[in-house]
């Protein structure tokens, strides 16, 4: 049966709720699931708990999700792009967790392997570690982290079949595969929509049995968060 939905719209009807922990793949604007962030906004549910790398920039990504007041917490390694969330933070009014940025991911690939929690040097002897169970290996002292299991988890994809197999593009990848197996709902959206048995097996990086749903993009243009260019070079003999 295809997994495909009208829109984002339909694929989150029924599956939104106030006070939910949401997964979102991406890393500033690469590879983030743009249209539904946007229906998640716009569906007006709140208290949210939203996990991912970071949280956009101000008016783009998870940034409107924070412009709108509809996160009470994140679970982040690096919130440095967005001035709002700085200033939510600050007031007391958004509560974040720090993440190391492979422990973040660490925790979300636990997750969605049914590892309850997991042990690691990183972050031993910082606030970081403050409050959590620690144990001795080999000599070495380790913090325990606890895998993270979302209620919704939303990823952006290159290509997808309507069975929901999936496959990211270059660095748009990122933190898209662990996010999708964390959820015990995902929903991803892709560029690409082929029938079954179009895609090679050998390509595709998330198997569609992590996908409930699946979105078409809208095709809007992608945004850059710090566009950097240099002048090109002469070309030799010019």
């Amino acid at each position: 049966m295809s997994k495909l939905a009208a829109g984002p719209t339909a694929a989150l009807e029924g599956v939104l709720h106030d006070g939910m922990t949401i997964a979102v793949g991406g890393f500033g604007l690469s590879g983030i699931p743009a249209d539904l962030i946007d229906a998640v906004r716009d569906s007006g549910v709140k208290d949210l708990t939203v996990v991912s790398n970071n949280m956009g920039i101000d008016g783009k990504g998870l940034g409107v999700l924070i412009e709108s007041g509809q996160v009470r917490k994140v679970l982040a390694s690096y919130v440095g792009e967005n001035k709002l969330f700085a200033e939510q933070f600050l007031a007391g009014t958004l509560e974040v967790e720090f993440n190391p940025q492979g422990t973040l991911a660490e925790r979300l690939r636990a997750g969605g392997a049914g590892i309850p929690a997991f042990y690691t040097k990183t972050g031993v002897g910082t606030q970081i570690a403050e409050g959590k169970p620690h144990e001795e290996f080999d000599g070495e002292l380790y913090v325990q982290e606890r895998g993270i299991v979302a209620d919704l988890a939303l990823v952006h994809a290159h290509t997808a079949d309507t069975d929901g197999n999936l496959i990211y593009r270059y660095t748009a990848r990122n933190f898209n595969p662990v996010v999708a197996t964390a959820g015990r709902v995902t929903i991803a959206e892709a560029e690409v929509i082929v029938e079954p048995g179009q895609l090679d097996p050998n390509h595709i990086v998330t198997p569609g049995v992590y996908i409930q749903h699946l979105v078409q993009t809208s095709g809007r243009n992608k945004d850059i968060e710090k566009l950097t260019v240099r002048a090109r070079p002469a070309a030799v003999g010019a």
